[in-house]
């Protein structure tokens, strides 16, 4: 196969996302706060949707598919369908989508892997 670009799959991000979001809702459901909820999904889910994409190119829709993960979560937690509710309460809780995440942490990245002048691809294509 021949491709212009590289892909990433997401769909294992997304799986892993759902996974660990569920454990967590299932555990503590509407028992625990909003703020607790959140705080367990972004300390504990939202790492594992975006675990090494900031070395990997994403497009826009790949990014909106990431943001539609964590709408659909705000949708069950907050039992509506409605996106001006939903961003309203992302704004309230200072929950940042997967998108502003996955471009502070490609900064972040970029950073680190010029300060390392890419001395480890380096190595790795200069041993055979």
């Amino acid at each position: 196969m021949k491709s212009r670009s590289f892909k990433c799959c997401l769909s294992n991000h997304r799986k892993a996302f759902y996974r660990s979001a569920n454990a967590v809702f299932g555990k503590v459901g509407r028992v625990a706060s909003e703020e607790v909820t959140l705080q367990l999904i972004n300390r504990k889910c939202i790492p594992s949707l975006l675990y090494g994409l900031e070395a990997c190119p994403l497009v826009k829709s790949e990014l909106s598919s990431l943001d539609f993960v964590v709408n659909r979560f705000f949708m069950k937690m907050f039992r509506t369908s409605n996106m001006d509710v939903i961003s309203q309460c992302q704004s309230y809780f200072d929950f940042k989508l997967p998108s502003t995440l996955w471009s502070n942490r490609v900064k972040t990245f970029d950073v680190k892997y010029a300060t390392c002048g890419g001395s480890f691809v380096d190595y790795g294509t200069s041993v055979k």
